[in-house]
């Protein structure tokens, strides 16, 4: 069953921003793009380098590794380059009265 993890007031978010928050045993990444909000695993697949210091680009929904350069789709987790080629988890992400939250299985 989800669970409804909450993460900040979306104006502590701006365009440009990310979070980074803990459940269980997984690191999570809350990205604003442009008013869009992402929310992937915090870890690359190919080496666990951390997604959330990497290069955020919104026109293209990437963030970039900061270890070796893979590209992740932030809709999707997939992998646009290599050396990565295995999906991370994304997470769904809603603005309830206020607050960026994300739902956790």
């Amino acid at each position: 069953m989800a669970e409804r993890l909450e993460i900040c007031p979306l104006d502590e978010l701006p365009s440009g921003a990310r979070r980074i928050v803990e459940w269980e045993d997984v690191e999570i990444v809350v990205f604003n793009c442009e008013g869009t909000l992402y929310a992937i695993e915090d870890r690359c697949s190919h080496d666990d380098g951390p997604l959330g210091e990497g290069t955020l680009d919104c026109a293209a929904a990437t963030v970039e590794c900061p270890r070796h350069g893979s590209l992740f789709d932030l809709r999707t987790g997939v992998p646009k380059t290599l050396p990565a080629y295995v999906p991370v988890d994304v997470f769904p992400v809603s603005v309830q009265d206020g607050m960026v939250a994300i739902e956790v299985e």
